[in-house]
């Protein structure tokens, strides 16, 4: 028997969590393959390769591969249109962040707001909004380069 649409939903904003966190950026970009994605840059929407690009280009990858972050992403708050096979997600997320020379601290926090399609009985990200940031902690060893 398949998962609930909510618990699938849910799966795809904790799988994005993990692959970021655990440094597999192109997986992580996969999962929007059929989505738009706002960050609020000139080139709205970004596909999954300029997703793709933009994490390679900005995020800091450690000697461990990863970018020594964890990002929580917590409050999801789904709504199901499972005849139209349509669905939205609010959520917060918080990233912490350690690493030898960083004590651990949240360095962002925010909101996702998240649209998704569900297709052959698999449901998929179809947007996400990057720009609800809400805080903004010391970001210099997440980053390359200062600022969003």
């Amino acid at each position: 028997m398949p998962l609930p649409s909510h618990v699938q939903i849910c799966n795809l904003l904790y799988r994005y969590a993990e692959l970021i966190d655990s440094g597999q950026l192109a997986a992580a970009a996969e999962l929007f393959r059929h989505a738009r994605v706002h960050t609020g840059s000139e080139q709205f929407p970004l596909d999954a390769e300029g997703l793709l690009q933009t994490w390679q280009s900005m995020l800091r990858l450690y000697p461990c591969g990863t970018p020594r972050t964890k990002h929580m992403i917590t409050n999801p708050i789904v709504e199901v249109d499972e005849a139209a096979g349509r669905a939205s997600c609010r959520s917060y997320y918080t990233v912490s962040q350690a690493t030898d020379d960083f004590v651990l601290q949240p360095i962002i926090t925010g909101r996702y707001q998240d649209e998704f399609e569900c297709v052959d009985g698999e449901w998929r990200f179809s947007f996400r909004d990057y720009t609800l940031v809400d805080q903004l902690g010391d970001l210099s060893q997440h980053l390359k380069s200062s600022g969003l």
